[in-house]
């Protein structure tokens, strides 16, 4: 009989616990998810930017003088971690206003539903990752779309299309979009000048440059004009080109965004995140990935 109390506590109160997650902050299963969520303790780049993603995606945070900046949303179950370290940091997630989207794959556009229905703010994104966006939904002409449900993503409404080249401005700071398809049809990279003193520098958050997809689909493929890979291939010189003094990625790991972080506090005299060359690096690995795609491709055509 004790026994049996205790399992109807146990079950009711994971009941309960379950029944505390919002539908949008459900999580979402997938092979790197757990590893891709581990906690990442918050911190500052440059001026009013900083890092409040998890340990494998980042989010980041820019400061103004009428409210936050929030750049990704990452997994639906990171949506608790980026609150705790927006918190961390002396700052409330219920005074963002303006939230920001690299590109529309669960794990970098999963917590953004929630993230918006917290805080209240306007959301933006290219106009093809808008309509992604809105219904919740990859394109289905992404390279990495299949039927499975890591297609899918909490829906966002109300959601603005930007242009490309169009800043979008709160309070002292303007965001600029820069188009980057490619990994995705809506791929964006966003710009902004973060100061320091009297110091200031261009931040880039660029969106991912990988040529990874479904199984099936060719990069190379001659009935897409232009290919997937001449799209690619501008985006790629579109970051090269970009003026940069600071360098994010959508994967801390594509930039070393940790690593320069643990310099930082190592020797606060420099900041490891200053690196006019960090954007054209990016861009040639890039580059040697997409030559690596499509080799591999032309191998297997041949065969």
């Amino acid at each position: 009989m004790i026994l049996g109390l205790l399992a109807s506590l146990l079950f009711a109160s994971t009941n309960a616990t379950a029944a505390r997650v919002a539908p949008d902050e459900t999580p979402i299963d997938c092979d790197h998810c757990a590893d891709w969520n581990q906690p990442q303790a918050p911190f500052r780049i440059f001026g009013n930017t900083y890092y409040v993603g998890t340990h494998g995606l980042s989010s980041v945070l820019i400061t103004t003088k009428n409210g936050l900046i929030l750049l990704d949303g990452d997994l639906p179950q990171s949506v608790p971690q980026i609150a705790a370290n927006i918190k961390t940091l002396g700052f409330d997630v219920h005074d963002v206003r303006l939230i920001l989207n690299s590109h529309v794959h669960f794990d970098h556009a999963g917590g953004i539903a929630a993230l918006q229905r917290i805080s209240g703010a306007n959301v933006a994104s290219s106009a093809v990752g808008a309509a992604a966006l809105s219904i919740g939904v990859a394109s289905v002409d992404d390279p990495q779309w299949d039927s499975g449900k890591t297609t899918h993503f909490p829906p966002v409404p109300h959601v603005q299309a930007l242009l490309d080249g169009e800043a979008i401005s709160l309070g002292d700071t303007a965001v600029t979009a820069h188009y980057t398809p490619g990994h995705t049809p809506g791929g964006t990279t966003w710009t902004w000048k973060s100061c320091e003193s009297l110091r200031c520098v261009n931040v880039v958050y660029a969106d991912s440059l990988s040529p990874v997809s479904a199984p099936g689909f060719r990069f190379s493929d001659p009935s897409r004009h232009p290919t997937t890979a001449d799209t690619l291939r501008r985006s790629i010189g579109i970051v090269r080109g970009l003026s940069c003094s600071i360098l994010i990625t959508v994967h801390p790991d594509f930039a070393g965004v940790l690593d320069k972080a643990a310099a930082n506090a190592r020797d606060p005299r420099k900041n490891a995140f200053l690196d006019s060359m960090a954007c054209s690096a990016y861009a040639d690995d890039a580059d040697k990935r997409l030559d690596e795609r499509l080799k591999d491709e032309s191998g297997n055509a041949a065969h």
